[in-house]
């Protein structure tokens, strides 16, 4: 248990950092396309790449390259964590999941029913109704560790889970509902190379090595089958062993997990950022702020997470279904509602999936850019606000002997 705890612990600390470098990521996007560098950035991300071997070719321009092949990286790493939290941590048993997964599910259902009900009269943007609905993990854990000490283990752990059950929704809706033309042949050889994963974790092979070598074919046959790619990094991650090797007493996903961390927080996410957060502002209007689009993302984030979280917490808990974390008030709770607001990266994912010309583009980042400053200061603040008020009662429920000891 400790063992546990002290991972959760890491993996806050390295998420937290994770937040702030994917804030200056996106500012440095924002400003590249905004000033006279604006032709170099379009230039850059349009650049293409080809790789080729014998006759399978894959040209794709740079941007694709970093949606498609470095998220699936960041894919592989969310599968880890998934599969570690139902296995072995906060995610293991009903008591502990009952209560973040009823939250994810509100956090997913308020946003989505917002913005569909804001685009209803324009079926073309109806597409993007799953933008609202993730949350950014490193954003919202790294605007919580601005509260230092003053916000609970409890309460980040909480976030962390809802935000994990955020991650799984995210990957469902992306297989299910932003899949192109599908090939046959291709998936059927992904299917074969997952079986072959599946068979190597019940011979009880350790080794991450023939794991990834087989996620590589995966993802080629996954790219080439029209399912998004990124979704063969979640089938690895599925298959690597939890169990540990015999002479290390480490087992082989906690050490992947363990070794990508730092590329994905400190590389992976904030390329993606820099790539995909460039919003182009230089145009925007009264007009633009409030297009169907735009509106219904940053509504949906904003009130359509608090709304759900907080109301269906509200609601697990008052009926008995879940009870809250020891030394989590209810001010808190709504705290961590509004964090979840903060969608960013897997937010401009889905929205790339959703939406492909540089203007509608350009109106999911715009959405997402507003929903997700407003969910952030607005968290903060209400956190800052209980972290106080806890301290004030405190000190009201101190006896007069201790508080003269303490001036």
């Amino acid at each position: 248990m400790t063992k546990v705890v002290a991972r959760i612990q890491d993996f806050l600390r390295l998420e937290s950092a994770a937040g702030l470098i994917l804030m200056m990521a996106a500012a440095l996007a924002i400003a590249a396309n905004n000033t006279v560098f604006s032709l170099w950035y379009g230039g850059l991300l349009s650049t293409p790449v080809v790789v080729q071997v014998g006759a399978l070719e894959i040209a794709k321009p740079l941007l694709l390259w970093i949606n498609d092949g470095l998220m699936a990286v960041f894919f592989l790493l969310v599968g880890l964590e998934i599969k570690r939290e139902v296995l072995e941590g906060e995610l293991s048993s009903f008591d502990k999941a009952v209560l973040p997964a009823l939250a994810a599910i509100g956090g997913m259902a308020g946003p989505a029913i917002i913005y569909v009900m804001l685009n209803l009269s324009s079926p073309e943007t109806l597409r993007g109704w799953a933008i609202p609905a993730a949350t950014d993990i490193a954003f919202a854990l790294g605007i919580l560790a601005l509260l230092g000490t003053r916000a609970p283990v409890a309460l980040k752990i909480l976030l962390l889970a809802i935000a994990i059950i955020d991650d799984l929704g995210a990957i469902l809706i992306i297989a299910l509902f932003y899949t192109e033309q599908l090939s046959v042949q291709a998936l059927g050889l992904a299917a074969i190379g997952f079986t072959g994963l599946l068979v190597m974790n019940r011979m009880g092979v350790k080794r991450i090595a023939p794991y990834v070598l087989v996620g590589v074919f995966i993802w080629v046959c996954v790219l080439k089958s029209g399912v998004h790619a990124t979704l063969a990094g979640v089938l690895t991650a599925l298959a690597i062993p939890l169990s540990p090797r015999r002479e290390t007493g480490q087992s082989p996903l906690h050490k992947l997990e363990h070794g990508l961390h730092p590329w994905v927080a400190f590389l992976i996410l904030p390329v993606f950022a820099f790539a995909n957060a460039g919003v182009d502002l230089r145009g925007v209007d009264l007009d633009a702020l409030t297009g169907a689009v735009p509106l219904g993302i940053a509504l949906g984030l904003f009130f359509g997470k608090q709304v759900g979280v907080f109301g269906l917490t509200y609601a697990a808990v008052k009926t008995g279904v879940a009870r809250l974390p020891s030394g989590v008030s209810w001010l808190q709770v709504y705290g961590v509602a509004c964090l979840t607001g903060v969608g960013f990266t897997m937010s401009l994912f889905i929205g790339s999936l959703a939406f492909s010309t540089a203007a509608e583009l350009d109106q999911v980042r715009l959405g997402v850019l507003m929903g997700s400053v407003a969910s952030g200061l607005l968290g903060f603040a209400v956190l800052r606000f209980a972290s106080r008020s806890d301290e004030t009662q405190e000190l009201r429920n101190m006896p007069a002997t201790s508080m003269q000891l303490q001036k």
